[in-house]
């Protein structure tokens, strides 16, 4: 076959797979519907960065000045609001349990006492880890405030024994800490979170409509239609009917980093380009990965249940929860074949840390890398498409 009759065929296919898109409802739901919804959610979701007014209780056993002082300074915070003020743990513990609060702050009885006397007050603070990231907040604020209170504490003493303000700041803070969050500097779990979630569902949506797109070829008894339009030709037939996806899945992706790196200004050091290559280089590595599965498992059943569990994996292992390198050396090894665990690592080269592309050219070839999967598994497949008796 020539190249011409090779472009012919391709297209032929193309117009049969567009009319296959068109005419059914869940192809647009999977490829536009699903990705837009889910952005839409986290994007609003997260609309503020961080959480704000983050319920806890209060015990206050000492209900003196002091002590009312210290529970209005805390209110201040922007991520903590005081939820219930009470006199008994009992019942701020029923609270934390009933998840009405996510932290306890409690001031025990003699604390404005121990204050103006020189002594040293003991304040307590619990928080409910099952929720991580409030648990995490309050913690901070919490622990802040009392750090506050105790270099109040060690003001007064100071200044009761006759110390200047110099004097005293050298031993309440004998060492200050200048902090300057890297990437991300304002600490907006947005940009941690979506610049993830968002392409790991596209790769999600992108595996499934894969393996549903050839699948339900081998379950309907169309492939060989599918073939004979293409010119019996393997390379054309699958290039003509997965091109409208990458198409329509390029055009989703884009979106996704236009409200990312436009409308929320996220960060992107290194320009659009790098993230854009990054975008197409994933979409179409996922799409030879969902050739992978359903050549393995031609059944649609076996081939979706194959692309949900490896899409769904990659959340897990690319590492922006937990980072890669403390995993075992084995699951090091695995998240290499996670076209996501690429596509994160170029975003925080390029986009956060904005680093020469040069230095992320490994993982560009890495996303290269997996064209080469339709090319091994294109015997099986085309006999799967020629000669497999689907069996439901």
């Amino acid at each position: 076959m020539t190249f011409q009759e090779t472009l012919l065929c391709t297209w032929r296919v193309m117009k049969r797979e567009v009319k296959r898109i068109t005419s059914r409802p869940i192809y647009l739901f999977g490829m536009i519907g699903a990705p837009l919804i889910c952005l839409i959610f986290f994007i609003s979701l997260m609309r503020s960065g961080l959480p704000y007014e983050l319920p806890i209780a209060v015990v206050d056993m000492d209900n003196s000045a002091d002590s009312r002082s210290l529970i209005r300074q805390l209110d201040v915070f922007e991520q903590t609001q005081v939820y219930i003020k009470t006199q008994s743990f009992q019942e701020a513990r029923e609270a934390i349990q009933k998840g009405e609060v996510y932290g306890i702050f409690y001031i025990p009885e003699g604390f404005a006492s121990k204050v103006t006397s020189g002594r040293r007050p003991k304040i307590s603070f619990y928080t409910n880890a099952s929720y991580l990231i409030a648990a995490s907040l309050l913690f901070r604020d919490m622990k802040t405030i009392s750090v506050l209170a105790g270099g109040a504490v060690g003001l007064k003493t100071g200044q009761a024994k006759g110390y200047t303000d110099k004097q005293i700041m050298a031993q309440v803070q004998p060492i200050v800490i200048d902090t300057h969050p890297l990437g991300n500097p304002n600490i907006n779990y947005s940009v941690y979170l979506n610049n993830t979630i968002l392409p790991g569902i596209l790769q999600l949506m992108i595996f499934i409509m894969t393996v549903f797109s050839i699948g339900s070829e081998l379950k309907y008894a169309t492939s060989r239609e599918w073939v004979k339009t293409g010119g019996n030709s393997f390379t054309a037939s699958l290039v003509g009917k997965l091109f409208p996806h990458t198409v329509i899945f390029f055009f989703v992706g884009m979106l996704i980093i236009s409200i990312l790196y436009g409308y929320n200004a996220f960060p992107l050091q290194s320009g659009w380009g790098p993230m854009m290559l990054d975008m197409l280089l994933l979409i179409l590595a996922a799409q030879c990965c969902g050739i992978l599965m359903i050549s393995t498992l031609p059944t649609l059943r076996l081939g979706l249940s194959f692309a949900c569990l490896f899409g769904m994996v990659s959340f897990s292992i690319v590492g922006f929860s937990f980072p890669t390198p403390a995993m075992d050396p084995m699951l090091q090894s695995l998240a290499l074949l996670f076209p996501l665990r690429h596509y994160y690592l170029i975003y925080v080269d390029q986009a956060l840390n904005g680093r020469a592309m040069f230095y992320s050219m490994g993982e560009y070839l890495w996303l290269v890398g997996f064209f080469i999967l339709p090319v091994i598994m294109g015997r099986h497949l085309k006999a799967a498409m020629l000669y497999f008796k689907y069996i439901p």
